[in-house]
């Protein structure tokens, strides 16, 4: 499989086309920063092999301990970390679910320590709602981001892939050959 830093490269080579392509098909420079960022920090940090000790869980630094149970919970390239869509939607929904706790944690402490009264769900809800009501083409355009970077670090593991099966059928051929005569 082609290393953290190939990956790495994969993602500021594909960069100025994806600014391109979002320029082209939404004519909208928010939209296009919003879905190229976010490309970006799936090729760098939010990308498939986050289910590994890699270069992008390193990435994390002292948060990366929020991505252990994840590595923990799904094996190495299974269909659930690095499927087309489903991996990307399972890392948001982990992602947002280990946010969405720590910030009820803290809401819970600063209650009990302090005596803040904070609804946390109200909270949730109108968070959802706002982000529904006004920002689902930014959300879309982030998603859109986050999975054609990891898109882009499947292609890559698919044509390495082939690429040593064919180098391995091309020595096994060579050495048939060898045998016959």
């Amino acid at each position: 499989m082609p290393s953290g830093k190939i990956h790495d490269r994969i993602t500021w080579i594909c960069l100025p086309p994806v600014v391109a392509g979002g320029l082209v098909v939404t004519r909208d420079i928010i939209l296009t920063l919003c879905s190229s960022v976010a490309f970006v920090f799936s090729g760098l940090m939010f990308g498939p092999d986050l289910d590994i000790y890699s270069l992008q869980f390193k990435r994390w630094g002292f948060l990366r301990f929020i991505w252990l149970p994840y590595q923990k919970l799904l094996r190495h390239r299974s269909f659930l970390s690095h499927g087309i869509l489903i991996g990307t939607m399972g890392r948001v929904v982990y992602f947002v679910s280990v946010v969405l706790a720590m910030v009820v944690l803290w809401g819970i402490i600063g209650k009990l320590i302090l005596g803040v009264s904070w609804d946390w769900r109200e909270w949730i809800v109108a968070g959802y709602t706002e982000v529904k009501e006004n920002y689902w083409q930014e959300t879309m355009a982030v998603f859109l981001g986050l999975e054609l970077g990891a898109m882009s670090h499947y292609l890559a593991d698919i044509g390495e892939n082939w690429r040593q099966s064919h180098i391995q059928l091309k020595a096994r051929r060579k050495k048939r050959r060898g045998r016959k005569k």
